[in-house]
């Protein structure tokens, strides 16, 4: 049963974030793409539970500010070395230029992030990441997106 919820947000995440991607209304009124990242935190031992309420705020203020898209969003916790926890948060933000000009308020969130977390495996304890939207249906019939030459895959 779990394993069907996973795949069923799996499958709906995928779509999401398709949908993102090719529709140009998304874009800011200047033309600026939105810009999906995918956030890594590495929570301090003792601060698990406090970094996911600030996880939280930190979508529910984006949200309020009109910084981010409604979907793609999906928030993932797991562990690592045993007992070490981690989150990872997928999400699009409107305009792609917001991080780098992000308002007072996604600021002090961040910084409280950054007192939750510690550098982990040679990683930074809080790392954005840029990724790309694939294709997943198309994937999944081997169909590459990127290579209009590509053959699908038969069984």
């Amino acid at each position: 049963m779990r394993l069907l919820f996973c795949f069923s947000k799996a499958v709906g995440l995928s779509a999401a974030l398709l949908l993102c991607s090719v529709n140009p209304e998304l874009h800011s009124q200047d033309g600026t793409p939105p810009e999906t990242v995918m956030v890594t935190f590495h929570a301090k031992p003792g601060a698990e539970a406090e970094l996911e309420r600030v996880i939280t705020q930190h979508w529910a203020t984006a949200a309020r500010m009109n910084l981010v898209l409604a979907i793609p969003h999906l928030t993932l916790r797991g562990t690592e070395d045993g007992n070490k926890t981690w989150f990872a948060e997928i999400f699009t933000w409107r305009d792609a230029g917001i991080p780098d000009a992000a308002p007072e308020a996604i600021r002090k969130i961040w910084d409280q992030k950054n007192r939750l977390v510690e550098a982990r495996g040679g990683k930074p304890g809080l790392d954005f990441i840029p990724v790309s939207i694939v294709d997943a249906a198309a994937t999944a019939r081997g169909i590459a997106t990127e290579r209009p030459d590509a053959q699908p895959s038969r069984p």
